[in-house]
This record gives C-alpha cells, structure tokens and sequence, in this order.
C-alpha cells in the first residue's frame, strides 16, 4: 500500500501521517529528509521528534531516498517519508544537476516494488503565486511533476487542508 498526503505547511499532514503509522500497529520506521542548516529548522525538527514514538525507527537520509528504501524493505513494517519536498530541495541545490533527476526515477521505480506500507509526506506547492527566481520556479516545477507521478501509482492520496484530510484518491 503506498500513501500519498500533501498539503501546505502546518495543514496537519505529518500528523495525520504519524497517526496512520500510529494506527497499523506495525513496526515503523521513520525517513527524515530535513537537514538542520539553522535554528529554526533545528526547531521544526525537534518539534517533529517530540510527536514520534520513541519506539518507531529513525532514519535521516537528505538524498538517496530509494536506495535507502530498497535496503529496509520488509513485510509488516510501515516506512513513513517526511518530505519529499525538502528532499527535493535538497537534491536541487546540489551542483550535480542530474541527480535530481536521476534520484526521482529511482523513487518512482522502486516504489511500486516494496514489501512493506508506505505512507509519504510532501508539501503542496502548487496553490500559490508563480515564484519569481529560477530556482524556486524549478522548486515548484519539479516537485509538482514528482507529485503527478507519485499520485499515478499511489493507491490513496490524501490532501490536507487546516487539519482536515480530503481523500483525492482511494
């Protein structure tokens, strides 16, 4: 079963992605994609380690997210990503443009393959005025053309919105 819920930020979609994995009574483990670069993602970070089970498996990996799900894969596990928007970021701000590209295929191949429950986590950045810089249009662009993608083989879509979740698929 693989899951997708975006929103925006603070729409309530990591948690209701926590309550989910929560709610399999499965073992879970956890994929942090955020790397703390200052303070006040220090702070969203620790914030988001408060709401965590501290029995629930933590795994930080900022790039090679599919390489990364291929060696944990089990049945009877949830694995839950969040997000793949700050993934995404952090593979476009590397100098190696074409691992981005590279990075998403692998995500998009291998999903559909894995044993275990997926339930992945990602901001909706489409709703907004188009940014003006280049790379945050790429941002923008990229992301949403991951989304499409990831919506196409997800069995269940979720958009949350002020707390509330939408089923847009499943």
């Amino acid at each position: 079963m693989l899951q997708l819920i975006l929103g925006g930020a603070r729409s309530g979609k990591s948690k209701l992605a926590e309550q989910i994995a929560k709610d399999s009574n499965l073992q879970v483990v956890y994929i942090a994609t955020a790397q703390a670069w200052d303070d006040e993602m220090r702070q969203r970070i620790s914030h988001h380690q408060t709401q965590r089970p501290d029995a629930w498996r933590l795994i930080e990996e900022p790039l090679y997210l599919a390489d990364c799900l291929k060696h944990i894969d089990q049945q009877e596990q949830v694995i839950l990503v969040d997000c793949l928007t700050l993934w995404m970021s952090n593979l476009l701000m590397l100098e190696d443009s074409n691992l981005q590209r590279i990075e998403c295929e692998k995500l998009l191949k291998i999903l559909p393959t894995l044993k275990s429950k997926i339930v992945l986590v990602s901001n909706e950045t489409g709703l907004g005025v188009i940014p003006m810089g280049e790379i945050t249009r790429k941002f923008v662009d990229e992301s949403g053309r991951l989304h499409q993608l990831l919506g196409q083989i997800a069995d269940k879509v979720v958009f949350c919105i002020a707390g509330f979740p939408m089923l847009l698929k499943g």
